[in-house]
């Protein structure tokens, strides 16, 4: 045999194997038939599938995907979006069934396994099976350590069930899989952890432990309030009300949109240290600062009720209606002070003038990334479980040229 005839069939060799591997990548023995693996995403079921999941209608999107995998019953990759949708649209049992069956495949890749794990424990968690959803982003991670999906929903399970110890170790494993780009976030996240185990600390009346848990919260990320009204918290059962009251007052140079959250500690700080004056100039200050801030109005307006001078506080607190009409809390310091000033009526008549075609509601408080609403500001939504995403939502009067509705949207 001459070179060059060599080197022919080495040639037709390498294209018969190539084009062998084509077939095989291409082809499958299922139950002694050859199945072509790509004519169920070929098909025109699996582009209308597809479209429909795109324009939002679900349930079209399963049926043409459905026709799609009977196409190819050995696409592992329809059968999991298939189990996926089945779960949104609130199918938990038949997902479950579905991811279920997919585990059971022989020669299953390390991959797929950790895929097919992954759903089902977004099944499990969906249905409320706690421990079967932790057991199977376990088994997840064992598969590939660094999968974030499942310590992201690891996670959370650890944040619902108040495991604030095991979350912090969750999240440093992000943290460090997830790198720079999201150590702001992840800091943030962390020093919230770090603050609710050391209200879990301070609850148990330890409280060198609880300090350490909130200084450690306040180094992680300055913006997180609740650990310096903790920390000022645990310095005033410590003792030292002159510390404590350093730290409310710097946690209001912190986050002045939520300065109302401090007002009440410091307004009995300072008259226990027997400057209550202090608090009308705080007052003064936040309202000068922020036109807009009425919840210091209210809180002057109260101190200067219980001090003997209701006359003094119903401009404050119209004033306050102006910005804020829907708060039910300052219609009822209104009639209070109304009531103990004996129902003057040009006052009341002012009064009327001020709420009138205002709009009232009882869910100040809306979630900035699935807007959910609470009565009360949250520091973790219990829907979509994101950390520090409320904010307080207001109506404005009717004759506010700007709109109907204003959020503020600080955080």
């Amino acid at each position: 045999m001459t070179d060059s005839t060599f080197l022919v069939s080495v040639l037709i060799a390498l294209l018969i194997g190539l084009a062998a591997g084509k077939a095989w990548e291409r082809y499958k023995l299922v139950e002694g038939r050859w199945i072509d693996r790509r004519r169920g995403r070929q098909s025109p079921y699996f582009i209308l599938g597809l479209n429909y999941l795109v324009a939002g209608q679900v349930d079209l999107a399963i049926d043409e995907l459905e026709k799609a995998a009977r196409l190819d019953p050995g696409a592992l990759e329809l059968r999991l979006v298939l189990g996926n949708l089945y779960r949104e649209k609130g199918q938990v049992g038949r997902a479950i069934s579905e991811h279920q069956s997919l585990l059971q495949r022989p020669r299953l890749s390390k991959v797929e396994h950790a895929n097919a794990l992954l759903c089902l424990g977004l099944d499990y968690r969906r249905g409320g099976f706690v421990d079967r959803a932790v057991a199977a982003f376990t088994d997840v991670l064992k598969l590939d350590p660094d999968n974030e999906a499942a310590l992201v929903n690891l996670e959370k399970l650890q944040e619902d069930q108040h495991q604030w110890q095991d979350a912090y170790v969750t999240r440093r494993r992000l943290a460090a899989i997830a790198g720079p780009p999201s150590q702001p976030k992840s800091q943030s996240i962390l020093g919230f952890l770090e603050n609710e185990l050391g209200a879990q600390a301070l609850e148990a009346g330890q409280l060198d432990e609880a300090a350490k848990r909130f200084e450690s919260a306040v180094d992680l990320d300055k913006g997180i309030l609740p650990a310096h009204l903790h920390l000022g918290d645990v310095r005033e059962q410590q003792g030292d009300l002159a510390g404590a009251v350093a730290i409310w007052e710097r946690a209001i140079d912190v986050a002045p949109d939520r300065a109302y959250l401090a007002l009440d500690r410091l307004e009995r700080a300072y008259v226990t240290l027997g400057a209550p004056q202090r608090f009308a100039a705080l007052c003064r200050r936040l309202t000068a600062d922020s036109p807009r801030e009425w919840r210091a109005r209210l809180a002057l307006a109260r101190h200067l009720t219980a001090d003997g001078q209701p006359a003094r506080t119903l401009d404050l607190l119209f004033e306050a209606l102006e910005h804020n009409p829907h708060a039910l809390a300052i219609h009822q310091a209104i009639w209070n002070t109304l009531s103990e000033l004996d129902l003057p009526k040009h006052l009341v008549a002012r009064y009327i003038e001020v709420t009138r075609q205002s709009v009232f509601y009882l869910d100040p408080h809306v979630c900035i990334r699935c807007r959910y609403r609470s009565t009360e500001l949250l520091w973790q939504c219990p829907h979509c479980h994101e950390w520090n995403t409320f904010v307080e939502e207001r109506i404005t009067p009717a004759t506010d040229t700007e709109g109907e509705i204003s959020a503020s949207m600080s955080s």
